[in-house]
């Protein structure tokens, strides 16, 4: 699992219940986690509970976190689990 506490901005990956992936981004990953495992972090997370975090890395800001999120979205789930294996 990558990580970079210097930055502000995570990008992230969680393993959901049923082992499909949900990637964001966030500016407090913890707080984030929480919301998703109370049902209120994502529509496609709350039916899909609980969420374990199996990715992150960080990024410089939101505009950097959002370009990295886009392009982690368009990996299929098996190079989005290379990733994560990296």
């Amino acid at each position: 699992m990558t990580q970079n506490s210097s930055r502000s901005w995570t990008v992230y990956i969680v393993e959901c219940k049923d082992k499909t992936l949900y990637t964001g981004i966030a500016r407090d990953l913890e707080q984030r986690l929480s919301a998703h495992n109370a049902g209120k972090g994502a529509k496609y997370t709350a039916g899909r509970r609980p969420v374990t975090l199996i990715y992150r890395e960080g990024a410089e800001d939101r505009s950097a976190a959002l370009v990295r999120e886009s392009a982690i979205k368009r990996l299929s789930a098996k190079q989005k689990r290379a990733l994560v294996a990296s």
